[in-house]
């Protein structure tokens, strides 16, 4: 056996951790990434900046969502052929989802460049910060192709039991942008504008390395391949455009909350900000041990060891457990500290009233996303994607009509309260579904 294939031969705990941990430390650097933006724009600038490239993010995460829902479909494939040795088909999967993606990106890049001012002023983006917030994503569209092509690629890395390499990049990438963010926002007084142009040169540079490494990663697996295969893009199609819809939907809706948030001002704004870049770390905790689980159960499949998967399954689930319980401490131990990491001393009472009560909401429930995640994660490593999306929209919707009926009429504390009773809705329909498939037979069918 093969070192890489420790997925499919070492004890489901120990491999998920030694395969999950680089991804949450990347999940951690991924997120001082994004956050460094905020964290220096609002010691720097103000909390003004600080609520013009929050009011970004919801619409950015859209976009985002669709490069990793596009590389989940790429990922499932991947590990299933590089599960079964069939490293041909493996390649095909790669080089027929870069093309592919590639054009898809430089598409959506060029949308979003258009469209700024016009989706900006849509989600009701207050007029003092309109300007700057349009300033900032037109910047991050540029670079749009470049992070595509990263997240693409970390996902490709991950399928085949790899990831160290996404955790170095990431590493290198996120201090090099808070370099570039501290030179041009507080040296050079680019503001919004050089926070923005900062994180479009540590993307690219960092998407470009991650090409080199991976091709020559791939030159390790000896054998004949397409670069483009019609029917390897229809079967990766059939489990990315469900992921590109249960992701993507998930983050308009969070975009459509934002714009319920914006007309109680740009305080209240930055609050919300300040704590949605905090729920993003922990969330992204919870969301790389499903990603994690996905690539263990698909190899598994793929090696027809049907029998490792609930036990996989199980210890996901404990991963979860421990960081639950890691995010209450934490986030009732540091709240207000952490709040002013990123409101600083220009913060209003308002603010940090916001940001305080929001953060310390969610610290009781995280445990509810990391058992969906973690449920989520075995749904897509067999390639059950119907109720996976089901399950997501239903998530959504009860996020949705509670801030959109509520919060208007009772205050702005209803956008998160219905948080967790989505989470924990999303679970029971995935766990049912995944019930129905743990029979071997119903599971070896999926493959």
């Amino acid at each position: 056996m093969s070192k890489d294939e420790y997925l499919i031969t070492d004890a489901p705990l120990k491999a998920l951790t030694v395969f999950a941990m680089p991804m949450i430390l990347g999940s951690f650097f991924q997120q001082i990434y994004n956050m460094a933006d905020s964290i220096i724009v609002g010691q720097f600038v103000g909390s003004s900046a600080l609520a013009a490239v929050g009011a970004c993010a919801a619409l950015t995460n859209v976009f985002i969502c669709v490069a990793l829902g596009a590389g989940v479909g790429a990922g499932v494939l991947v590990s299933r052929y590089f599960g079964a040795r069939e490293y041909g088909k493996m390649k095909t999967i790669v080089s027929t989802s870069l093309l592919s993606f590639l054009i898809l990106s430089i598409a959506l890049g060029v949308f979003g460049f258009c469209f700024s001012h016009s989706m900006m002023s849509v989600l009701q983006t207050p007029v003092d910060i309109l300007d700057d917030a349009v300033l900032y994503l037109r910047v991050y569209f540029v670079g749009f192709p470049f992070l595509f092509m990263y997240n693409i690629l970390s996902t490709m890395f991950t399928s085949i039991g790899e990831s160290k390499i996404p955790l170095g990049l990431l590493i290198f990438s996120s201090i090099l942008n808070i370099i570039m963010d501290l030179w041009m926002v507080a040296g050079l007084g680019l503001g919004v504008f050089g926070a923005a142009l900062a994180t479009l040169i540590a993307q690219g540079i960092s998407a470009v390395f991650s090409l080199l490494i991976f091709l020559s990663r791939m030159r390790q697996y000896k054998s004949h391949f397409d670069w483009f295969d019609r029917r390897e893009l229809h079967a990766m199609l059939q489990i990315a455009v469900p992921s590109i819809l249960q992701q993507s939907t998930v983050s308009i809706g969070m975009m459509i909350v934002q714009a319920v948030v914006n007309p109680f001002g740009t305080q209240a704004l930055a609050g919300y900000a300040a704590t949605m870049r905090v729920e993003n770390v922990f969330s992204l905790i919870f969301v790389s041990i499903g990603n994690a689980v996905s690539p263990y159960v698909s190899q598994n499949l793929g090696a027809k060891k049907i029998e490792r998967i609930k036990k996989g399954y199980h210890a996901a689930l404990v991963l979860d457990i421990c960081f639950a319980v890691l995010a209450f401490i934490v986030i009732e131990t540091l709240h207000t500290q952490i709040s002013s990491l990123f409101l600083g001393k220009d913060g209003t009472v308002l603010a940090y009233q916001v940001s305080e009560d929001y953060m310390r909401w969610l610290g009781y429930f995280f445990i509810f996303m990391g058992i969906k995640m973690a449920t989520d994660g075995v749904l897509r490593g067999l390639g059950i994607m119907r109720p996976f999306l089901i399950a997501n929209m239903v998530n959504l919707a009860i996020r949705l009509s509670v801030a959109l009926i509520f919060a208007p009429r009772f205050g702005i504390v209803f956008v998160w309260i219905a948080v967790p009773a989505g989470w924990f809705a999303n679970f029971l329909i995935s766990y049912v579904a995944l019930r129905r498939s743990w029979s071997t037979d119903k599971v070896a069918s999926s493959r």
